[in-house]
């Protein structure tokens, strides 16, 4: 990835995108060619030095077979939007702006295992219905089907893990111009609703 000094994530805004990206793509290097699905993930930082990143796929789809040449990699994406121009104080002055595009991704790279264990991959949907079923009024559980049919449903996916080798993260978020035009894209933000973007632009 290419990441100009000034764009590069720092430890916080690398951990927190680990920690709260609930989907990414998963691309793999096999003897037929690129292979990428977009998963639902989990980050688990107990495992290796880096992490893990955990998933499942169809077992009808081919990519958990294929074998992974070299290193596997998963591509996060966190909060981005468009740059108008429009929202820079020096584009009514001097006219030299144009439009581009802030965002937040991490190139999240590692040895991919494969689990086809149904205890493993069991231990892991649960994991990641915790997750997402926390906080909602009513939560659903694993629990609440019929144990044949969650076992059904188990025999029709295997999971997956991302021993982290390498991350390489970019938060581009107008660092790169004068103070006046960042608070303009802050304030463009605002005015769309979009408070995540704002919140980023000034984190950044």
């Amino acid at each position: 990835m290419y990441v100009p000094a000034h764009f590069a994530a720092n430890d916080t805004e690398v951990r927190e995108l680990l920690a709260g990206c609930d989907a990414a793509d998963l691309v793999t290097s096999t003897p037929r060619g690129l292979i990428a699905t977009f998963l639902p993930i989990l980050y688990d930082p107990s495992v290796g030095e880096h992490g893990a990143i955990l998933a499942h796929v169809a077992r009808n789809n081919d990519q958990w077979r294929e074998p992974a040449a070299g290193e596997s990699l998963f591509i996060l994406h966190g909060p981005h939007a468009y740059v108008s121009p429009s929202w820079y104080p020096s584009k009514r002055e001097h006219g030299r702006a144009v439009p581009t595009w802030n965002y937040l991704t991490a190139h999240v790279y590692g040895r991919l295992v494969v689990h086809d264990d149904p205890a493993w991959v069991e231990s892991m949907v649960r994991r990641l219905t915790e997750r997402h079923e926390s906080g909602r009024d009513p939560s659903w559980s694993v629990d609440d089907a019929p144990a044949e049919f969650i076992s059904g449903q188990l025999r029709a996916i295997v999971g997956l893990e991302l021993v982290i080798s390498r991350i390489e993260a970019k938060a581009k978020m107008s660092q790169n111009r004068p103070e006046a035009d960042r608070a303009g894209v802050v304030e463009g933000y605002l005015a769309e609703g979009d408070t995540a973007m704002a919140e980023a632009v000034r984190d950044a």
